[in-house]
């Protein structure tokens, strides 16, 4: 992922004829508008979405993208795959190349994908320290008892990396369903918390990210929103 902040002048010599050294005099005349007021150094910081004008003419004029997608089974979490459909196939956006993938799914793993083209946001909520919630539905081969609450909320210890993972709250739905929230997401952390029990999972659906859901989007569908 490309930075999304640079020095003015830089970005003027990249965007425009003008050199690196020309800028400082472009911002003594004030012909240089950054989101809507005249630049006041060379070295002021442009983001990936400032609007910025030279002579009256827009050099970047980009919008954040947010969107949510209702996963199905069987398409990769990618933008690009010679083999299979990607999530990125199932967008019909104009700018859609920008996008990438914020938190994946197994190609077997249904549910909510985000995507967007603001790494700065996408980077915020991967963040271990900011600890969202991620919600699953899952669906297993074996019943689930009290038993699983208890473990799970104590942590279950993955010898390979040698760690424990953070307490989790599970809810029993049925005697083979459960409804499963993390604050983590290590790798195939739901089927390995669940393997601790020699139970497979047969099905695995991502309900919610934080307060982002899924709910309302059939399988294929997307949505874009906002993050204001």
């Amino acid at each position: 992922m490309k930075s999304s902040t640079t020095r003015l002048d830089r970005f003027i010599s990249q965007h425009s004829i003008y050199s690196i050294s020309d800028t400082r005099l472009l911002v003594a005349q004030k012909r240089i508008i950054v989101d809507g007021e005249a630049a006041h150094s060379t070295h002021q910081k442009v983001t990936q979405f400032m609007h910025v004008e030279l002579d009256g003419h827009s050099l970047q004029d980009n919008k954040p993208i947010y969107i949510m997608l209702n996963k199905p089974q069987g398409i990769v979490s990618a933008t690009k795959d010679s083999k299979h459909t990607t999530v990125l196939d199932l967008i019909d956006h104009p700018q859609k190349d920008e996008l990438h993938i914020v938190g994946r799914l197994d190609f077997n793993t249904t549910g909510l994908v985000l995507l967007t083209n603001d790494g700065a946001w996408s980077r915020q909520i991967s963040l271990p320290e900011t600890k969202l919630a991620k919600v699953y539905e899952v669906t297993l081969s074996k019943p689930v008892t009290e038993e699983y609450i208890t473990v799970f909320k104590e942590g279950i210890y993955f010898g390979y990396e040698n760690i424990t993972t953070k307490p989790a709250h599970l809810e029993i739905v049925s005697e083979y369903q459960a409804r499963l929230s993390l604050v983590e997401g290590k790798y195939h952390q739901v089927k390995r918390m669940f393997g601790f029990f020699q139970n497979e999972v047969l099905a695995l659906h991502r309900v919610s990210v934080g307060h982002l859901s899924v709910a309302g989007l059939e399988s294929g569908q997307y949505r874009e929103f906002s993050i204001d």
